[in-house]
């Protein structure tokens, strides 16, 4: 694939760095605060989307920026029919505008708050065990995340994602609650707060306690590796590239999630 990175902090160097060793060509980057010295040879540096006259020989754009940016550069990618992968959390409220101009220009995003494989599966056993456990009213369900002390939204968007799956899943919790409380929570929230603390990739645990014993599912990230390696697999999916170093085949057309990626890979899910 030919890839445009559009934001350069922490996870697009990674997913820079990823993309490179695994064969594919990053040609263009996007990023207002970085300078040409922080980026390999040959790769053309621009500030904006808008600056970057060849984006259309990418294939796809890889978009890890900032909460307020990211909805505007996944529209300007729409705009010029770049098909978009996009991790930034924290946007998510103008979501609806940004599907909108991505169908109205015939363009493609697949955006997902996580894309480590191991997060999205454990999306999955954390959705099949609260229906399993919705029944046995002696287990309370609540959870917890983690994450380092830069972190710029909170709680994170992959714990937004797990909260609201759960809830979706369990007829006995209403409501997701992600901030401190100063009382018990109602038998209807889903408790899920959030720590911000030193420099933790990040912790995600969903927790069913009764008085007898405590389940507990956990996923652990021990670097950002493989939130790189999930939206290159994402991005393949996403222009239909058979694999690293070869050719797109051609965009789908619309907005995807990392669900979509693992209904193709048969991941079984409890709906």
């Amino acid at each position: 694939m030919n890839i445009a990175i559009i934001g350069c902090g922490k996870m697009g160097r990674i997913v820079e760095r990823a993309a490179r060793e695994r064969g594919h060509r990053v040609s263009v980057v996007v990023d207002p605060f970085i300078t040409g010295s922080e980026v390999p040879a040959g790769t053309l540096l621009r500030k904006t989307v808008e600056e970057a006259e060849n984006l259309h020989e990418a294939d796809v754009a890889i978009e890890f920026s900032q909460p307020g940016a990211a909805a505007d550069n996944i529209k300007a990618l729409a705009k010029r029919r770049i098909p978009a992968v996009s991790g930034t959390t924290g946007w998510y409220g103008r979501m609806d505008e940004v599907k909108e101009a991505v169908n109205a220009a015939g363009s493609s995003l697949l955006w997902a708050a996580n894309f480590s494989l191991g997060v999205n599966i454990f999306y999955r056993i954390a959705f099949n065990a609260a229906a399993l456990m919705d029944p046995f009213d002696e287990y309370d369900a609540g959870g917890f995340e983690a994450h380092h002390n830069k972190k710029a939204d909170s709680p994170s968007g992959t714990a937004k994602t797990l909260a609201e799956g759960i809830i979706k899943r369990m007829e006995r919790k209403k409501k997701p609650v992600y901030e401190t409380l100063d009382r018990p929570p109602l038998p209807g929230e889903f408790h899920f707060p959030s720590l911000r603390v030193g420099s933790l990739p990040g912790t995600h645990a969903l927790v069913f306690d009764s008085p007898a014993d405590t389940i507990e599912i956990r996923h652990t990230a021990r670097s950002r590796e493989g939130f790189a390696s999930g939206a290159l697999v994402a991005a393949q999916w996403l222009v239909k590239c058979p694999g690293p170093g070869q050719a797109a085949g051609g965009a789908r057309r619309g907005v995807f999630t990392m669900d979509d990626v693992l209904d193709e890979l048969g991941v079984k899910s409890t709906k």
